[in-house]
């Protein structure tokens, strides 16, 4: 296996001024293959490091470690991690590390990728980079995965492009299936405030209620500075109500969750969150949420029990004295899971996207997307979604649909 690090320089300085070493090899090293020939692999991720160092290389940030660098160098972390496995496997591997916050422009390295002859794209990006991205790929008919992005950013008619973060819509449609199989029995209310999103949501259950048999769900618009009072009215506490938390807002959830716990001894509940929860989820620990059941859906639910996630979390605690972050785990995910994949495919991967084969820390449901009014393939998603259910601090159980 070879990878080059475009500005690896820069980025083993990044690792010295940090304390934070990104793995164990940063140098561009061929490993032992009796293979000739190489599939190839472009990675792009923000890395800053032409605005983290000078032009003489000193670090511009002393001591300290932006925040905003974080995401990106997470998930080259876990990406570079899964490489260093593979390579240890012996595999066949050419891997190109970009850096999309690099001066070279992303169409100069979208120019690179197409002339390296790259086979698989992995990337954390924002919508406009995917959006291109997205573009060369397809022109190039380049299997295209990106990690973090839980929305297709308008891109349309493009059978090379994989999210793995699932839309909302999908979280919804989902939300109401679990509903509905669940609490057969028990009344239905959503929380909402107005706005744009919050209608999104409404419209999306009410185009579920149509077309699946279900009970009707309450709506109740509030406003930011509700109090239990206004919730109390609309409980009741000799029956338990399932109450939806019907914004994206996580200041909403947090304050919905907080009241509501406060009264769950006298009122039976169960609060069901937007996927924005998955935020929120070292506020739950705290006391004042003791008492409320509350669920919300997650792709990315990973119990860090299994083997690779408790040797990657060794490996940060003797290594990097730290814990590794979600993202860290995706990049190692994703890395590993589709350079499998292209092993095992190669050129015939992109008709193969959709087989779960080589699931990692979770299972992935890669299905098509298709376009309602043109009746075409638009993408493909992660459909598998994981219901976790806090309570009293802890996760009580985790289900998946």
């Amino acid at each position: 296996m070879t990878r080059r690090f475009w500005n690896y320089r820069c980025l083993s300085l990044l690792t010295v001024h940090c304390l934070m070493p990104i793995a164990y090899c940063l140098l561009p090293i061929a490993y032992c293959t009796a293979q000739t020939s190489q599939h190839k692999i472009a990675i792009f991720t923000p890395l800053y490091l032409d605005s983290a160092f000078d032009n003489l290389s000193n670090y511009r940030y002393e001591k300290q470690f932006p925040k905003f660098i974080n995401p990106g160098l997470e998930f080259y972390e876990g990406a570079q991690l899964a490489l260093d496995t593979l390579a240890k496997e012996g595999a066949p591997l050419e891997v190109f590390i970009y850096d999309t916050r690099s001066k070279e422009s992303l169409a100069q390295q979208l120019q690179k990728v197409s002339s390296d002859s790259v086979e698989l794209i992995l990337a954390y990006s924002n919508p406009q980079e995917s959006w291109n991205i997205a573009n060369a790929a397809k022109s190039k008919k380049i299997p295209y995965i990106n990690v973090n992005l839980p929305n297709d950013g308008g891109i349309t008619n493009n059978p090379f492009f994989v999210m793995l973060n699932s839309t909302l819509q999908t979280h919804l449609d989902r939300i109401y299936k679990y509903v509905q199989r669940n609490y057969a029995l028990d009344p239905i209310v959503m929380f909402r405030k107005k706005g744009q999103m919050e209608d999104i949501i409404k419209a999306s259950f009410d185009d579920a209620s149509k077309t699946t048999p279900s009970r009707k769900i309450k709506y109740v618009d509030i406003t930011d500075s509700f109090t239990i009072v206004q919730l109390m009215s609309k409980l009741d506490s000799n029956q338990h109500t399932v109450c939806i938390a019907g914004s994206l807002d996580e200041n909403f959830g947090r304050r919905l969750s907080q009241q509501l716990a406060s009264m769950s001894k006298q009122y039976p509940l169960t609060l069901v969150g937007m996927p924005t929860f998955d935020n929120l989820t070292k506020d739950f620990t705290g006391p004042q949420y003791k008492g409320l059941e509350i669920i919300y859906t997650t792709p990315f639910y990973n119990s860090r029990t299994d083997k690779v996630s408790q040797d990657i979390s060794n490996y940060f605690t003797t290594k990097m004295y730290a814990r590794p972050s979600d993202m860290v785990m995706r990049g190692y995910e994703a890395t590993w899971h589709f350079s499998k994949m292209l092993l095992e495919y190669g050129k015939e991967l992109p008709a193969n996207l959709g087989h779960n084969a080589f699931n990692l820390f979770r299972e992935l449901d890669i299905q098509p997307v298709i376009n309602k009014q043109t009746t075409t393939l638009d993408y493909f998603e992660n459909k598998k979604l994981f219901f976790v259910k806090w309570q009293d601090g802890i996760i009580k159980g985790v289900t998946s649909l």
